[in-house]
């Protein structure tokens, strides 16, 4: 199996991020242009055609290395919903009650209920779906359906998974910097910490599922629509983030015990 890591699908994905959000910095750096980030959807704008990054150095590293129609199987291995009902209960139940669980603790320990960011539950669907396509979920299409398995074939699941989920927040750095983005208000090493136990549960989905990648987007895209529904972050400076810490290390929790029983599981195959 080919372990050599096309370090091109890195170069593309963060230029093609970096010089759209950096642009976005710049801007707001410039007291005359400043009024343009009082539009919400100039920043969702901004944000969302930065996150096809990793899809754009994907299909680009795919095209150049292997032609044509090595492009057309990649994008049409995505098509596929048939994971089985497991797939799917695991997906909403897993990253469901890890978001409840992290914005209900902190009312028993006297804080203030944190209101749902969505006008209501009733769009929960539609939303839903806005963020496997546009809110994060396809990420996917490079992260793990294309770098991750080559990763993981040269360092193994454990390593591979970690510094995928390293790069992985590296490459959302940029948003510190951009006013209005949901990362101003967190805490850069805890988002890694999250971001490091995605990367193993993500990877482990996609696994589950037979290989079929649409279920890493739909597990991704599930994770930020259920934040909207039972929030883990305050969107305001000056305050305690303890749900923010709860979910994330939660979700790194999850993620090393999985990766954990995987590794335990090859060895014992290997055996």
């Amino acid at each position: 199996m080919e372990t050599k890591i096309p370090i091109r699908f890195f170069v593309i994905t963060f230029l093609w991020s970096w010089v759209i959000w950096g642009g976005a910095i710049l801007i707001g750096q410039s007291n005359s242009q400043e009024s343009i980030f009082e539009t919400p959807g100039i920043v969702l704008l901004i944000m969302i055609l930065g996150t096809f990054g990793p899809a754009i150095g994907a299909i680009i590293s795919k095209y150049s290395i292997e032609g044509k129609d090595a492009v057309k199987i990649f994008l049409k291995s995505f098509l596929s919903l048939k994971f089985g009902w497991k797939v799917w209960t695991l997906i909403f139940l897993v990253l469901g009650g890890a978001c409840f669980i992290a914005w209900i603790i902190p009312e028993f320990l006297g804080e203030d209920r944190l209101p749902m960011y969505l006008p209501s539950a009733y769009v929960f669907l539609p939303y839903l779906l806005m963020m496997v396509f546009f809110g994060g979920g396809q990420e996917e299409i490079g992260w793990r359906g294309y770098i991750s398995p080559y990763l993981e074939r040269k360092y193994g699941l454990i390593v591979g998974g970690l510094i995928l989920g390293i790069v992985w927040a590296a490459w959302h750095l940029p948003l510190w910097f951009i006013p209005g983005t949901s990362q101003i208000y967190m805490n850069f090493f805890g988002f890694m910490l999250g971001t490091i136990g995605y990367s193993y549960f993500l990877s482990w989905v996609i696994a589950v599922s037979g290989n079929r990648l649409m279920s890493g987007l739909i597990a991704h895209g599930t994770a930020n629509a259920f934040a909207a529904l039972f929030p883990w972050l305050i969107m305001a400076d000056d305050v305690k983030q303890t749900r923010f810490w709860i979910y994330l290390v939660f979700i790194l929790i999850i993620g090393i015990i999985i990766v954990a029983a995987r590794t335990y599981k090859s060895k014992k195959i290997g055996t």
